[in-house]
C-alpha cells in the first residue's frame, strides 16, 4: 500500500466480556469482545488498543470514525504495512 493511504475497518465491539480478543465476523464487521465496560468511551478505547495490536500497527495509527456510543464502529487506520490485510482476513475468518 501507499504511505500515504488508509484502511478502513467495519467492527463489532463485545464489552464486559471474560477477555479480550479479536476474531470472528458478525456480518461484515470484525468481532472485537473486551473485558471494559461499556462506560465512559471505556470499551471504545480498549476495543482500539486491541484491534491495533492484533493488527501490528501503532494504536496512535487507529482512528475512530464513527460508533462512538454504539457496538457498531468504523475505524480507520493510517499507513497500514502490506501484511495489515492479510492479518485482518485471518482474523475475520477467526484465525
Amino acid at each position: 500500500m501507499a504511505a500515504d493511504s488508509t484502511l478502513t475497518v467495519a467492527i463489532r465491539v463485545s464489552p464486559a466480556s471474560s477477555r479480550t480478543l479479536v476474531g470472528g465476523r458478525r456480518g461484515d464487521a470484525l468481532v472485537v469482545r473486551v473485558t471494559q465496560a461499556a462506560v465512559d468511551g471505556r470499551a471504545t478505547s480498549a476495543a482500539l488498543t486491541a484491534l491495533a495490536d492484533a493488527l501490528g500497527v501503532r494504536r496512535a495509527d487507529v482512528r475512530l470514525l464513527h460508533g462512538a456510543t454504539s457496538r457498531d464502529k468504523v475505524v480507520t487506520i493510517d499507513d497500514p504495512g502490506p501484511d495489515v490485510a492479510e492479518r485482518l482476513a485471518a482474523l475475520l475468518a477467526g484465525r
